[in-house]
């Protein structure tokens, strides 16, 4: 899990990224631009379901960090 998170949040930024070369290359004349954003939003869905299972299966737990309590 430690690595999974990381490489897909690696994958959303360079989709983003992606989007946002082929919006100043191809002036909304084609269809990539489309195409990376939904796979941004695929990857973005995956990441949060995944920290949500491995929250849920042990695999990663919450730091106890509590704000605003003295």
């Amino acid at each position: 899990m430690k690595i999974l998170i990381p490489i897909i949040f690696l994958g959303i930024l360079a989709s983003l990224g992606s989007a946002l070369f082929f919006m100043m290359k191809d002036k909304g004349s084609s269809s990539n631009m489309v195409r990376s954003l939904f796979l941004r939003i695929g990857l973005s869905i995956f990441l949060f379901i995944a920290v949500w299972m491995a929250y849920y299966l042990g695999y990663i737990q919450s730091s106890g960090i509590r704000v605003g309590v003295n």
